[in-house]
């Protein structure tokens, strides 16, 4: 399951995804409800061809491509929730009482309308992550949800990366004593640090197709609002690079992007 058939327009062509949903009982529904049999952690694996049943109904709905991404995100979601049910004894009653969770349903049909849109590896382990996060932070409302993995599955693994570097820079801001404080100050605050990071980043390295690559990162993040323009930065003259205030949805989308296993 390690390895992925590119998706063909005929795949995504042959599901009306909108109108399954819609349809209680449908093909659809009868999915959901085996997706979250399947990512439950108390045996239901053992259940002689769960998987590859599953893998025919898929396949028959929407081709060979999707059921074996579909197949590898529940996988990681499955194995995600027993590390965390292994690793923090607290969660254990949430975890085992996800299969009769509505929440956790939605969050499960979400990640497979997601699963349809990319054969990247990396990108189904993100949404895996953002569901089960979502269980052990007892946060699965399905309008963040769904902001947040059509992020995982849009942004680069560059983008990630600016992103990444943009939390670390402003974390701290969001410590109840800073967020008490006035906005100009934050304002002043989060231009101080862009100063020092290109610094310590030497701004010579972001010109021309470096500059280029992290101004298109941002402007990503915008556009999934997870980070905000401040203005042209004022390090060097003549510079196009926008300082950028990091939003409570960024931070929480990066966190919700981190391993589980993490406390």
């Amino acid at each position: 399951m390690e390895q992925f058939d590119l998706e063909t327009e005929a795949a995504l062509t042959q599901l009306n995804w909108e109108e399954l949903s819609k349809t209680p009982g449908g093909e659809f529904a009868e999915i959901i409800g085996d997706l979250l049999m399947l990512a439950g952690i108390g045996g239901h694996l053992a259940v002689a061809g769960g998987f590859s049943n599953l893998a025919l109904k898929v396949r028959k709905l929407a081709g060979a491509s999707y059921a074996s991404n579909l197949i590898f995100a529940i996988t990681a979601v499955r194995n995600d929730l027993k590390t965390l049910s292994e690793s923090q004894e607290e969660l254990r009653e949430r975890i085992e009482a996800l299969p009769t969770n509505p929440k956790f349903a939605e969050a499960i049909s979400a990640l497979a309308l997601r699963a349809m849109h990319t054969s990247v590896s990396d990108r189904l382990k993100r949404l895996a992550r953002i569901v089960v996060n979502g269980v052990k932070n007892d946060d699965l409302e399905s309008e963040s949800l769904d902001d947040m993995m059509r992020a995982a599955v849009e942004l680069t693994e560059h983008d990630f990366k600016v992103l990444g570097s943009i939390c670390e820079m402003q974390k701290h801001l969001f410590f109840p004593a800073e967020l008490r404080k006035e906005y100009s100050w934050r304002i002043q605050a989060i231009n101080s640090l862009w100063d020092e990071w290109w610094r310590n980043q030497s701004f010579s390295s972001y010109q021309g197709i470096n500059g280029m690559a992290f101004n298109s990162s941002c402007a990503r993040l915008q556009s999934v609002g997870l980070i905000a323009s401040i203005g042209i930065s004022s390090f060097a003259q003549g510079s196009t690079m926008h300082n950028y205030e990091l939003l409570p949805d960024g931070k929480k989308f990066y966190e919700r992007l981190q391993e589980t296993s993490v406390k």
